[in-house]
């Protein structure tokens, strides 16, 4: 009981904090959608962990809601450094891009010696 106390408690301070930035704009809508989304099913499990429990016992699954909603988030951290790898690689390319470019430029406006 005082785990899920102190789970939803960090949440609620995680959804604070998302509105805050949202206020000072410094995340976009979509991600701020997407986030509130995350944090209040993340609650929903939570509260209802016993109900949870039951469902999976219903289709088939040994484990408990709790195990079942840390495998979900093990899952979830594993795309999230997916997509970051996608988007440093990404970052990457376009910076070796744009360094190409520039060192092209810088040769043909130095003069040469003679």
């Amino acid at each position: 009981m005082w785990q899920q106390i102190i789970a939803l408690v960090l949440i609620i301070i995680f959804i604070t904090r998302l509105n805050l930035l949202r206020k000072k704009n410094k995340i976009q809508k979509n991600e701020y959608i997407f986030w509130m989304i995350f944090w209040g099913l993340a609650g929903l499990a939570i509260l209802f962990l016993k109900q949870l429990d039951t469902l999976l016992i219903d289709f088939g699954f040994s484990g408990s809601g709790i195990n079942f909603l840390l495998y979900l988030a093990v899952l979830f951290l594993f795309y999230l450094i997916f997509r970051l790898r996608l988007k440093i690689l990404d970052l990457d390319t376009k910076i070796t891009k744009l360094l190409r470019e520039l060192a092209l430029k810088d040769d043909h406006n130095t003069p040469k010696e003679k």
